[in-house]
């Protein structure tokens, strides 16, 4: 499934707003580029560098979903519906 999505930032947060019904972790990371290939985001994440809802993921294939909140290297990203 291909992922359609729109980075956004207001004052400091960052909005992932998607117009499909999921984003895998992998894809998320690489469109609001927090790493700069897929081979770094496959790294990051089986390293445990990625939390999703406060719980430490380790699946680069989670799927992510509308109300899901990522934690990346201090930064807070939510993803949104379109």
């Amino acid at each position: 499934m291909t992922s359609y999505c729109i980075p956004v930032s207001h004052e400091g947060d960052h909005f992932m707003q998607i117009t499909t019904q999921f984003i895998k972790l992998d894809s998320f990371l690489k469109a609001e580029n927090a790493v700069s290939s897929g081979g770094e985001a496959k790294i990051v994440i089986a390293e445990g560098y990625a939390t999703v809802n406060g719980a430490v993921e380790i699946r680069r294939g989670r799927k992510l979903y509308p109300g899901d909140k990522v934690v990346y290297r201090n930064s807070e990203y939510l993803v949104e519906a379109l």
